[in-house]
């Protein structure tokens, strides 16, 4: 799998690469790269990819490389050259390329991730610790076991299904979303 970087961008000033978000609409519509075109990674396929990009190189970007990588797995065999940007949309601000950004977009699925395990650790310990209710406690071990996976495998079952919530899906018109 191909990468590029900040500084291969910027050597380059790639005008003739497509450059493809595969964020969720609500993450998309809050900061993106200039120019970037969204194509959510629950919706990406290889056709799409390959009706996107019309014989251009095709740069891949998400938040911070994850999502990217998966996509360029889904697009694998295609006829055009496809790169994951190494850093995702963070390093690409870092680093001081042209963003877009909104007030009010939605929070990363980083953080609803770690907001929504968070708040399901303390509620099964509040629920089994003052109410008694005996069982509860194993909530914990689920959402602790479910992060640990999530490390190992770089693999996020929480943070597949918040991007399919609806405050994900909702792109503003300013966003250039091609879904």
């Amino acid at each position: 799998m191909k990468t590029m970087t900040a500084s291969d961008w910027k050597s380059k000033e790639s005008a003739e690469a497509i450059l493809l978000d595969v964020r969720s609409p609500g993450e998309f519509s809050g900061m993106r790269a200039e120019g970037a075109v969204n194509l959510p990674l629950d919706k990406l396929t290889a056709e799409a990819v390959k009706n996107l990009s019309n014989g251009k190189s095709v740069i891949l970007l998400c938040q911070g490389g994850t999502r990217a990588r998966m996509a360029a797995e889904k697009c694998e065999g295609l006829d055009c050259e496809l790169m994951v940007f190494e850093g995702g949309t963070q390093a690409w601000k870092e680093a001081g390329l042209p963003v877009v950004e909104s007030k009010g977009g939605v929070i990363s699925l980083e953080r609803q991730v770690r907001i929504g395990a968070g708040s399901l650790v303390v509620l099964g310990v509040i629920l089994a610790e003052y109410f008694g209710l005996s069982g509860l406690q194993y909530l914990s071990l689920f959402v602790g076991l479910g992060l640990v996976f999530a490390g190992v495998t770089d693999t996020c079952g929480m943070g597949i299904l918040l991007a399919k919530m609806p405050w994900n899906q909702k792109a503003s018109a300013c966003c250039g979303s091609s879904s």
